[in-house]
């Protein structure tokens, strides 16, 4: 299956264990990620709070190279998807992006990593792959603001309850845990310059997944693992209390099920170390 493939910059800087992981996933179930000849960076939250046309440039340049590439695009990380959606969506209604989109067809789907697997790939050929079932691990499915909204950019039938990834984690053997937070803001980019507001934030999610009993935190967006993970020394604090969640990309849990060698490799980069966790469950 060849698909092309934006990788987006936090995938080779802080979240190399997502990148990691996706690649080795991808290798694992068949998937050939054609990663986009000479990408740029999609702008994020910096251009969309800069100026609305250079938000819609930076990533309709990247739409171009994958128009030319006629391949479906497969997109890691929730922010890079949510600005390429806005710029496909912009293209497609013939809105004057300058410099970009002369002659842009959009013949192709642009899907979250996370959506793609299951409903591209599926359930059965996941189930093929899994070597170590993840029997045991309790979690919670956390997608975060950007995969699923707003529906009107992204296309998802329920933005409030979506099930792509807890589908994938019961499909590896875990048990999931219903919460109502799943698509709940982080605080993102916030936690720079209002610390003490996203910490609330990552609290209720702590709260909620410790109520719900679950072991760990599953995403598919590196700022919200990187919030959710690097800050829980700073919401403790706050909060009075002591958490030590893991936080879990789905893809190093699928890697670990499919009895990928690297897993640990990645698992050694988080700051809330999951190892101790995985041992006690006897994953690891």
């Amino acid at each position: 299956m060849e698909v092309s493939y934006y990788p987006g910059c936090t995938i080779e800087s802080s979240a190399r264990e997502y990148g990691e992981s996706v690649a080795a996933v991808a290798r694992i179930l068949g998937i050939d990620l054609k990663e986009l000849a000479d990408w740029t960076c999609c702008g994020a939250a910096s251009a969309h709070a800069t100026d609305d046309m250079l938000a819609l440039a930076l990533p309709a340049r990247n739409l171009e190279t994958a128009d030319k590439a006629g391949l479906d695009l497969v997109v890691p990380c929730a922010a890079c998807y949510s600005r390429l959606k806005h710029a496909d969506k912009a293209l497609r209604s013939s809105e004057q992006i300058e410099g970009v989109g002369n002659g842009y067809k959009g013949d192709f789907s642009i899907k979250h990593l996370v959506d793609f697997i299951w409903e591209e790939v599926g359930e059965k050929a996941i189930l093929e792959k899994v070597k170590k079932p993840l029997r045991g691990l309790k979690a919670v499915g956390y997608y975060g603001c950007l995969i699923t909204r707003p529906p009107r950019i992204t296309g998802a039938r329920d933005p409030d309850n979506p099930e792509s990834m807890d589908n994938i984690l019961e499909t590896l053997g875990a048990e999931v845990k219903n919460w109502s937070y799943k698509t709940d803001c982080c605080g993102a980019e916030h936690v720079l310059t209002m610390p003490e507001v996203a910490w609330k934030l990552i609290q209720k999610l702590f709260d909620m997944a410790e109520e719900t009993e679950a072991d760990a935190i599953v995403v598919a967006c590196p700022m919200c693992q990187s919030n959710l993970d690097t800050h829980q020394e700073e919401v403790s604090a706050q909060a009075g209390k002591r958490y030590n969640i893991p936080v879990f990309y789905f893809t190093e849990l699928m890697g670990l099920a499919f009895g990928d060698p690297s897993a640990e490799k990645w698992l050694a980069r988080h700051f809330v170390d999951p190892r101790p966790l995985l041992r006690e469950k006897g994953l690891l």
